[in-house]
């Protein structure tokens, strides 16, 4: 097939989940498949164009710096977002010359299949009628968990502006796609229950299995890590819950319990929260994740807000490191609890798994054995691409309707 992928972001440097799970399936489909790549970019980012032959066969820039959440750039649209018809989420990646840039492809190639990688994508697309769009969360209900979390009158009633825009929004690019790629059954249903659509199919999360796979042993870092970007509003709020409100608990038992939280861009409330707490270690950036998950005992994933699945579960199972997480957090993985991850969702049961984990080697070694059995055996992304590859085909365009269509 040739395929058009439309992206809000190149793909490197690749700190993200979504950006993990795009990259993990282009590479396979790559292998079999004629892929052109076009793509938003900071024009700071020389990385994301310079490395995207690893995964498509040509790219299309649209140089777009949206502001940085906490930077005053970010303050006009702010203002915007109070009147502008789109969430503010997804109205800062609108882009005139990625929209110009898609219609010229579509007009002039002959493409098998267009693909709208992110709901934030869509608004860069003239006819949404031929595309798959691929769903890496369900954005509304990423949004209304903010307003349950929220404690801040002020932020819960934006929050609560927001979460009606974004879901009268959502509700339209998801009725107009050809059809829709969830991230997993939970999404998929979801999507189906809120937006009354039909032609929706989940498509499973994968892992470089080879990549995580464990190196013998490993020099000591932790004895819990949380991995992911620290600019992220569900994992700030997960840190932030767990330094306060769990690792006390832990500490009750095991004064001398370890915890690094390793991701780009610490917020300052992270910073804030462990300020004057001794063996808490904020790493900031780090290039490779690995060695902080093979020095640690347990990976914890105490998520309370968020949508679509985390891929930190199936790194840290790959890597051969038990998780303890909560429901939420594992939410549309595939998982066995008490075989190959433990969940619990209030902090004095979180903090029971994490004491039973750090306390118990054999315990330990158990789960982490059947996670990572299990990570190998189902989670590859060359068998995440070929359901993604079958969706495709039997979503195939009239190519020559499209490009008409792209002319007028």
């Amino acid at each position: 097939m040739k395929i058009l992928w439309i992206c809000p972001f190149f793909l490197h440097p690749t700190d993200r989940g979504a950006q993990i799970r795009t990259l993990g399936t282009l590479k396979e489909l790559h292998k079999r498949h004629e892929i052109h790549f076009a793509a938003l970019n900071d024009p700071r980012n020389l990385e994301g164009p310079q490395r995207s032959s690893e995964y498509s066969s040509r790219h299309f820039v649209a140089e777009h710096a949206a502001p940085a959440r906490r930077s005053i750039g970010i303050l006009p649209q702010l203002a915007s977002s109070i009147v502008h018809p789109l969430p503010m989420a997804v109205f800062r990646y609108a882009s005139k010359r990625l929209k110009e840039t898609v219609d010229a492809l579509i007009a002039t190639e002959h493409y098998d299949s267009i693909v709208c990688d992110f709901l934030f994508s869509a608004q860069n697309l003239t006819d949404l009628g031929q595309c798959v769009l691929f769903q890496h969360n369900v954005e509304t209900t990423i949004s209304q968990r903010h307003v349950e979390q929220c404690l801040s009158p002020l932020k819960r009633i934006f929050f609560q502006m927001q979460t009606r825009k974004m879901e009268a929004y959502e509700r339209v690019v998801c009725k107009r796609a050809k059809h829709v790629i969830a991230v997993s059954d939970i999404d998929a249903l979801r999507m189906k229950q809120m937006f009354g659509i039909d032609t929706v199919t989940s498509v499973r999360t994968g892992v470089d299995v080879d990549y995580f796979a464990p190196r013998g042993s490993s020099a000591p870092t932790s004895d819990m890590v949380f991995c992911g970007g620290m600019d992220w509003l569900p994992n700030v709020d997960a840190v932030v819950h767990f330094v306060s409100e769990i690792l006390p608990l832990i500490r009750d038992r095991l004064p001398d319990a370890t915890f690094t939280i390793a991701g780009r861009s610490p917020d300052p409330k992270v910073l804030k929260a462990v300020q004057g707490l001794t063996g808490v270690i904020v790493t900031g950036k780090v290039e490779d994740i690995r060695p902080s998950l093979w020095g640690s005992k347990i990976s914890v994933v105490p998520i309370r807000i968020g949508g679509g699945t985390r891929l930190k579960i199936y790194e840290s199972m790959a890597a051969g490191v038990p998780v303890v997480s909560t429901t939420i957090g594992a939410e549309g993985l595939r998982y066995d609890d008490g075989d190959d991850i433990l969940l619990a969702d209030n902090p004095r049961a979180f903090a029971d798994a994490c004491i039973r984990l750090l306390s118990d080697d054999a315990a330990r070694r158990r789960i982490a054995k059947t996670a990572l059995q299990r990570a190998q055996n189902e989670f590859s992304w060359e068998a995440v691409s070929r359901e993604f590859e079958t969706i495709l085909e039997n979503s195939r365009i009239d190519s020559k309707a499209v490009r008409a269509r792209a002319k007028q």
